[in-house]
């Protein structure tokens, strides 16, 4: 589970309510305070355009896929590119063993659809260049399709606020006909609210929910991406009858050092030989 983007949002949510019921005219926090940021018109200006927006600008398709978008989120083990450098090292002795061929029954059990693509690339001994060319051109579309997921929520980041100003406008704007003369005036409390709680509505959607949700997703892309690119050099590496070995130090070469020496510490203790 991905604590810190549940710790951070949380926390965002609590210190902003706690201001809220500051101010009030005891000086002390009080929860009535709270009602004064309540307001049904600007919720609806607000929530109500962005999304409306959202459809205006994506396919059904897209928008469906919003669950999937909280599942890949929350999941923080999904890519693990040291279970993948293992995986290949270990397809690597068997190719050197057995032949690529042997591969095939490796194959058919990895859940991993691009790892099993990949390794059938290879057994199916199609030509280096070109097996090459078809896994780069996966990498490349599926980032494609990420960045289209976060874009979604990006768009939403710049439309919240505009929609913000908008309700500002509306609130000013009914201010200033409460305040005809002819009319002998009127309250012009409820329009002032409307025109400044658009605002802070549009402000907390764009950067509390819709921006980290877009950075989120694109966080995950380049894990996936950082997975897939380890996977491809491996694959062409057994490909080309690499050492075991020397795969594993090349692969590494992919982490960042921290990350190396924990890989190297972990091969040592487990006490196993190749």
């Amino acid at each position: 589970m991905n604590i810190t983007y549940i710790i951070g949002t949380v926390v965002a949510f609590a210190v902003m309510i706690v201001g809220m019921m500051q101010g009030g005219t005891d000086g002390f926090i009080t929860i009535s305070q709270l009602g004064n940021f309540i307001d049904p018109a600007s919720i609806f200006i607000v929530i109500g355009c962005t999304f409306a927006v959202l459809v205006a600008s994506f396919p059904i398709s897209a928008l469906a896929a919003v669950p999937k978008h909280f599942a890949t989120i929350m999941n923080n083990k999904k890519y693990d590119p040291m279970a993948i450098i293992d995986k290949l090292v270990d397809l690597a002795q068997v190719a050197r063993k057995n032949g690529l061929l042997a591969l095939e029954e490796k194959g058919n059990q990895e859940t991993d659809p691009f790892f099993k693509q990949c390794i059938m690339l290879i057994v199916d001994n199609n030509d280096a260049d070109q097996a090459k060319e078809i896994m780069m051109n996966d990498i490349e579309q599926s980032v494609a399709r990420h960045e289209d997921g976060a874009g979604m929520y990006e768009k939403a980041s710049a439309v919240a606020p505009a929609f913000g100003m908008v309700g500002t406008l509306v609130g000013l704007i009914n201010m200033l006909k409460a305040m005809d003369v002819e009319s002998g005036g009127g309250d012009l409390g409820p329009a002032m609210a409307t025109a400044l709680v658009t605002t802070l509505y549009g402000c907390v959607l764009a950067h509390m929910i819709f921006g980290p949700i877009a950075t989120q997703l694109r966080r995950r892309d380049e894990e996936e991406t950082l997975c897939k690119l380890i996977i491809v050099e491996g694959i062409m590496s057994i490909q080309s009858g690499a050492n075991p070995k020397f795969l594993r130090e090349k692969l590494l070469t992919f982490m960042g050092q921290k990350q190396r020496d924990g890989a190297g510490a972990g091969k040592k203790g487990g006490g196993g030989g190749e």
